[in-house]
């Protein structure tokens, strides 16, 4: 915040802009390299990831040596911008909050890059596959170790790019190629909000460094800091798949696993949150902006949540499933600092349990020839343990198991949901509880119909299947995020987790709920339990058809997305396809055709003057007697 010193970064945290570097590096070796890499560049990848790792863990040790006050450092690399009025250093800021990214992206990301090992082994572009991967570590790292928003902007813009070169990875598939270029345009109009926001920065701060935003905050009146606020959102809800930019998340499933993994765990939809925790300076300031950032979240967590419970794709669960919980952190950004650690909190539990899950989705798909659809799976315990027990652990600390991550994240969410004045509590709490409970059904539909129940899979045949469990390449990190799954939440609860973080959210005292806090613990419970409970009765207790019921009008319209598409499709794009035609059409008939008009205007006119050159002395009199006639009648016209 903006009362907190800033000091100059020195040791590993003076270092930290190596983290960047060298996954970048290793990123431009890899797509460089002969194809004699092909043999070894992947462990390239993993190699630059780790000590990028190494280098957050060394800053994160030296910064829990210091006192809370001395906690953001800042480091400058060279002087960037140095315009009339605007200056703008390129440099890192090490805090509690970002080097807590920093530990998250890292270190997931290094167990995803290991996976991705065994993973795309007979995949003919794996060292294109690592060096992207690379950018997408490097570019996530400068988003959060950036100084100012422009540096932040940046690596915004490299989660981007990452993002669309991995989600298209296969872009031989049209559809694949399809699902990139979306997540790619959708979030453009993110970034224009983004943009926006900066240059009303510029306007009314005089600069975009976050120290120079906070100190100045106070200066800008709530008119200003709102509209700031409201634009940020707009990016954030592009970044991070908040509703009405949410769209591309389902499609973004086209491209390899550990590449879900990566975007949902600990990269690209995180950068919303952490742009709303790193702005709460601004929110605090502007609570109106900050109510909607609380709405926005409350809507999507309850959209995704719903998309979830009718999907019969697996991966595309866990997209919904990720929306849903970004939604809940969306909604705590919005609740003030107190919240902000508590969205902080959940985004690294979830960091943890959704990449276990995806990773274990993926073991699934390794297992039984790349099939998705839950339907064809069933009693898949017995025949992939480890696969079943890694992600078992993910599924209950998702939906939040007492004692295990979800329990300690998400349900101080939802005592801070109930927490405010007014009719506002009740909603936001009631409805945080209620889509507890809709997780616990969704999530438990996914476990059951993969893991439990009768084998609807074909035994026999060409496509038979033969699940087994993968290599130690890609078990070994499903069973590190297993753990973390399980007991990362508690550790983080008991060694001051939100302390940590003050320095940067800043101190708040936890208001009371308008209900005791067991009994909203209790009431989540029950109502989680109602959740399990009905999908064991709809998807153990009796068999699950092979073939997807039409369902009710709700469950098809969840199937298609709640029609986000088609409203995109009606609202935005058709309108857009006419309108550039139209464009095209006065291009062509009127600015075109008025210009090949000219051209050939011009030679006809031309010709029509060489007629009257014809030589004959004749018709030079003539002329000559005409315009002595038109000249005496101007004359006598002008005489009366």
């Amino acid at each position: 915040m903006s009362d907190v010193a800033v000091n100059t970064a020195t040791g590993p945290a003076g270092l930290m802009w190596f983290a960047v570097a060298i996954p970048l590096l290793s990123c431009g070796f890899l797509l460089l390299a002969g194809k004699s890499a092909d043999r070894w560049g992947h462990w390239v990848g993993i190699l630059a990831s780790t000590v990028s790792f190494v280098l957050g863990l060394a800053t994160f040790i030296q910064l829990l040596g210091l006192d809370a006050g001395e906690r953001i450092m800042e480091s400058t690399l060279y002087k960037w911008v140095a315009a009339p009025g605007l200056h703008v250093d390129f440099g890192t800021r090490v805090d509690p909050l970002s080097i807590t990214f920093v530990l998250l992206v890292t270190f997931v990301g290094t167990l995803i890059h290991l996976y991705s090992v065994s993973y795309m082994e007979h995949d003919v572009a794996r060292r294109r596959f690592f060096a992207y991967l690379n950018l997408f570590v490097a570019a996530m790292l400068l988003l959060v170790l950036g100084n100012s928003y422009l540096t932040l902007f940046f690596g915004w813009e490299g989660v981007g790019l990452a993002s669309y070169l991995l989600i298209s990875f296969w872009n031989h598939v049209p559809e694949y190629a399809t699902a990139g270029k979306k997540a790619f345009i959708m979030n453009r109009v993110g970034d224009l909000g983004l943009l926006i926001a900066m240059m009303s920065m510029v306007a009314n701060f005089g600069g975009v460094e976050f120290t120079t935003v906070n100190e100045r905050i106070s200066s800008a009146n709530t008119g200003t800091l709102t509209f700031i606020g409201i634009f940020l959102l707009v990016a954030a809800c592009g970044k991070s798949a908040q509703f009405p930019l949410q769209a591309w998340l389902g499609d973004a499933m086209a491209g390899p696993t550990p590449v879900s993994a990566l975007i949902h765990a600990a990269t690209m939809v995180t950068a919303g949150v952490y742009l709303m925790v790193r702005s709460g300076a601004i929110y605090v300031a502007a609570p109106t902006a900050a109510l909607a950032v609380s709405i926005i979240g409350l809507i999507t967590l309850t959209f995704g949540a719903i998309v979830g419970a009718a999907k019969d794709d697996m991966k595309k669960v866990l997209a919904a499933s990720t929306m849903s919980q970004i939604g809940y952190m969306m909604l705590a950004a919005g609740l003030g600092p107190i919240g902000a650690g508590f969205a902080i909190f959940h985004l690294v539990t979830h960091g943890f349990f959704k990449a276990n899950m995806f990773l274990g989705a993926g073991a699934v798909m390794h297992g039984m020839n790349d099939e998705v659809n839950m339907r064809g799976f069933g009693g898949l315990a017995k025949h992939m343990k480890i696969t079943f027990f890694t992600f078992l652990a993910g599924y209950l600390a998702i939906i939040g198991f007492p004692f295990l991550s979800g329990f300690y994240s998400k349900d101080k969410i939802i005592e801070a949901a109930f927490s405010g004045e007014g009719i506002q509590p009740w909603i936001f709490g009631t409805v945080t509880v209620l889509v507890a409970g809709l997780t616990a059904f969704y999530m438990s539909r996914l476990v059951f119909m993969i893991f439990l129940g009768e084998e609807r899979w074909n035994h026999d045949g060409p496509d038979a299947k033969h699940p087994h469990d993968p290599s130690p390449l890609m078990w070994i990190p499903m069973a590190i995020l297993a753990i973390g799954s399980l007991g990362l939440g508690a550790v983080l609860n008991y060694t001051g987790f939100l302390t940590w973080l003050e320095p940067v959210v800043g101190h708040a005292e936890h208001e009371a709920p308008v209900l005791p806090v067991p009994v909203i613990t209790v009431t989540t419970l029950v109502i989680v339990a109602i959740g399990v409970g009905l999908a064991w009765k709809m998807y153990v207790s009796q068999p699950t058809p092979k073939a997807a019921p039409v369902g009710s009008a709700l469950t098809r319209a969840a199937r298609a997305d709640l029609y986000q598409d088609l409203f995109n499709e009606s609202v935005f794009m058709k309108p857009g396809i006419a309108l550039t035609e139209g464009t095209v059409i006065i291009d062509r008939y009127v600015i075109d055709g008025a210009a090949e008009g000219t051209g050939k205007a011009l030679p006809w006119f031309g010709r029509a003057i060489g007629k009257l050159q014809n030589g004959y002395a004749r018709s030079y009199a003539s002329y000559i007697v005409v315009g002595v006639v038109i000249a005496l009648a101007v004359a006598l016209v002008s005489a009366l």
